[in-house]
């Protein structure tokens, strides 16, 4: 096929065969910070001038398999919980085991944690956590008879793959391949005075929720190590072989622009990855101690990125995480209490990590999920539903407090679809708004960031969507 004929498809399709000594996640990287195949795209967009607030990062911690979160945000009061012990009956955990939390609004019901919530627990009394209660992908506010006619509900419902990329994409509708965070930092990205590396970072590799038309991910390893070429580091005959082979790729002048801009790419994601990896070493040390699980792995590898803000030459990051795990169809309270044990301690050694560096309240952290779970049982487990329970971390939150409607849970209540299915109550895009305003977005930005937010809140420099967040 001639060159002048290439598709972008076909380009595409040739990076993919074409090195397969190059790492994707290095390769994909240095697309991002290159902002190579999009550039063109994301002239057209409209541009609007971000706020720059100081230091600013939220972190998405993806629970990926659909989080059983009506365990983790539990009915406690004696007739409430009479009425999630009936709807539960063997997946109930026992309420004398259930953390008292006093929530300084008003839920109407009283509630509690999961016994393993231990640091949860006290995070969330010191008011540096809160809950988004009955939580959702959303086109807009769905009531029962809406959902019956089928009307502007979201694509795959019940769906692993299409309900956790609308959680990324907030955009239900349809499938879109492009993230709120992406969009979201392609407008803040110049707040950033070093473009050589991503304002997004990635502990998970490739993912939706940072992908804009400018920026994309820069995806470190699940150790929080900078990307390499794969295999190219290492003293084996092999890799140095490997090594002085893709050196002298490197060198080739090409004339095509596709065989070009692909070349400057990997020599610009080579770059990139030694400029990262030299910002780490000079980041700002901390003591505080996380534990061996791949949660907490990867949240150590966050705030180490977060105390090298400085080498790094960044105001605005954005951080996607995921925790794997959670598509618990049976053995449901063991391995739903083992998942909330590693949640606890990593996410409370991060805080902790956090105020060692005096950064708390520069931070933070949410939970998405594919969606929440039946509340009845399927024997030993519990199968998919769609509204859920979310957590959010961080020193400049409005903590304590339960934000959106606790759902009642008796079945065939007003919310049920059907054996404990409940619709949501609260709009993902209204979290997500809150976070992108505070991350310095202006209100006239917003339905860019996130189309459907006119849909259930009207953009007012004044007011935010929940609370959850200063003005």
């Amino acid at each position: 096929m001639s060159h002048h004929h290439s598709t972008r498809r076909g380009f595409l399709s040739q990076l993919g065969l074409g090195c397969a000594s190059v790492g994707a996640t290095s390769l994909l990287s240095g697309i991002t910070n290159l902002g190579l195949i999009n550039a063109a795209v994301a002239a057209n967009r409209p541009i609007y001038g971000p706020v720059n607030t100081g230091y600013k990062a939220i972190v998405c911690l993806m629970l990926s398999g659909g989080n059983d979160s009506f365990n983790m945000l539990v009915p406690k009061g004696t007739s409430e919980y009479q009425e999630y012990a009936n709807v539960r009956t063997n997946l109930a955990l026992p309420q004398n085991s259930l953390r008292a939390i006093n929530p300084t609004n008003n839920v109407g019901q009283e509630l509690g944690l999961h016994p393993n919530l231990e640091n949860i627990q006290g995070l969330f009394e010191a008011g540096n956590a809160a809950f988004v209660a009955n939580i959702g992908a959303l086109v807009r506010p769905t009531s029962m008879a809406q959902f019956e006619l089928g009307n502007n509900l979201p694509q795959g419902l019940y769906s692993h793959s299409d309900q956790r990329l609308h959680w990324q994409t907030a955009l239900p509708q349809n499938l879109s391949n492009l993230g709120w965070g992406g969009r979201l930092a392609d407008i803040l990205h110049t707040n950033n005075s070093n473009q050589n590396i991503s304002m997004n970072i990635s502990l998970n590799g490739v993912n939706t929720f940072q992908k804009g038309n400018i920026i994309r991910e820069f995806a470190t390893d699940p150790e929080g190590n900078n990307v390499n070429i794969a295999a190219s580091s290492g003293d084996t005959f092999y890799n140095n072989l490997k090594r002085q082979t893709l050196d002298s790729l490197l060198e080739v002048s090409y004339q095509n622009i596709f065989e070009k801009a692909y070349a400057e790419t990997v020599v610009g994601s080579k770059a990139n990855n030694l400029e990262f990896g030299a910002a780490l070493a000079q980041g700002t040390p901390f003591s505080t101690s996380f534990g061996v699980d791949e949660l907490s792995k990867r949240l150590e590898s966050v705030a180490r990125v977060i105390a090298a803000k400085g080498p790094l030459g960044v105001t605005n990051q954005t951080f996607f995480v995921q925790h794997d795990g959670y598509d618990t169809h049976d053995n449901i309270i063991n391995e739903h209490g083992e998942l909330m044990s590693d949640l606890d301690g990593a996410i409370y050694s991060f805080y902790q990590a956090l105020e060692e560096l005096g950064m708390q309240d520069d931070v933070v952290l949410f939970t998405a999920s594919d969606f929440g779970r039946k509340l009845t049982s399927n024997g030993d487990g519990s199968d998919h539903a769609w509204g859920g329970n979310s957590l959010i971390v961080g020193g400049s939150i409005q903590g304590q407090r339960i934000y959106g409607d606790y759902p009642s849970l008796y079945l065939d209540n007003p919310q049920d679809l059907g054996r404990g299915r409940l619709i949501p109550t609260t709009s993902c895009d209204e979290l997500f708004a809150e976070l992108a305003l505070w991350m310095g977005a202006s209100t006239a930005a917003l339905p860019d960031i996130l189309p459907n937010i006119e849909n259930f809140w009207t953009p007012d420099p004044a007011t935010r969507p929940l609370g959850i967040l200063p003005i």
